[in-house]
């Protein structure tokens, strides 16, 4: 008796299922950037992701650009031509970044995800799709990275699933007090250099009541002493310059007036732009 012949549904994916991303701060204040931007009648703002596959088989997300499309229910369309200029000019100051998929701002994949998905699939293979949510849907801005996983029953393929992949968002001290402003519902005004400085002081000193903490507990007998700490501390407080408390505040008050006077410098620059643009507004209209 012949063996009988079994029909297999399978999954096909066999680059994503350990696939990750890391994106850069930067890439998000792109796409935060042209959602504020986009033209009156779009929902959601679609575009390109550039940056480059790490050896560990990471997808770096570095750089990314809208492009224009048009989303309706019976038509999708978008501007290829539009997309390969801004491909090209990317490409001559940064030449190392190619394409690794493409975004969307809202909550999730939508329906017509799978076309744009298909576009990009013949640009570069297996790309990422970073979704992006304007509307803040949950109370907080999430942040979600998929690859298209193919259904087929043997060799005929079916349809394509996103699947979601782990995504990794690092940024130094810096770019993290701008997401922190980014990611809130609402902000009254951002912050200034003074009050950013003030800040900034605050968790410092929070840090240093932190590290007395732990050298009293440690001298006191209460936790266990490390060695790559005690290190890490003793080559900090030797990094200090010695300073006596005149001249620290003398260095303070310093940097203080050069803050204030940069402060003052571009308001004077910004009052000199407004200005000039009214005079060559004016002499275009006479």
């Amino acid at each position: 008796m012949a063996a009988s012949e079994h029909t297999v549904l399978q999954f096909t994916a066999p680059s994503s299922t350990s696939l990750s991303a890391k994106v850069h701060p930067l890439v998000l204040f792109n796409i935060c950037d042209c959602f504020v931007r986009r033209p009156d009648q779009a929902e959601r703002v679609i575009g390109t992701l550039l940056g480059s596959v790490l050896p560990d088989g990471t997808v770096d997300i570095r750089n990314c650009y809208a492009v224009p499309h048009n989303e309706s229910p019976d038509l999708v369309a978008l501007d290829i031509d539009y997309h390969h200029n801004m491909l090209v000019s990317h490409q001559k100051v940064n030449p190392k970044e190619v394409i690794v998929g493409w975004f969307s701002t809202g909550l999730g994949v939508t329906g017509a995800s799978a076309l744009f998905h298909d576009f990009y699939s013949r640009e570069v293979p297996n790309p990422v799709h970073l979704t992006v949510d304007m509307g803040f849907t949950n109370g907080v801005g999430t942040i979600k990275a998929y690859v298209s996983v193919n259904l087929s029953i043997g060799d005929r393929p079916l349809v394509a699933q996103f699947q979601e992949i782990p995504l990794d968002l690092r940024m130094v001290e810096a770019e993290q007090v701008g997401f922190d402003i980014l990611k809130t519902t609402s902000n009254d005004k951002l912050p200034s250099d003074l009050e950013g400085m003030e800040v900034t002081m605050e968790r410092l000193l929070a840090l240093i009541d932190d590290v007395y903490k732990y050298v009293d507990d440690v001298v006191e007998g209460h936790v266990a002493p490390d060695n790559n700490i005690g290190r890490f501390i003793a080559d900090t407080v030797a990094s200090l310059p010695k300073l006596s408390p005149l001249a620290l505040d003398k260095l303070l008050n310093d940097n203080l007036q050069d803050q204030l006077l940069l402060l003052y410098l571009s308001s004077i620059i910004r009052t000199q732009l407004s200005l000039a643009e009214k005079l060559n507004t004016a002499a275009q209209i006479l």
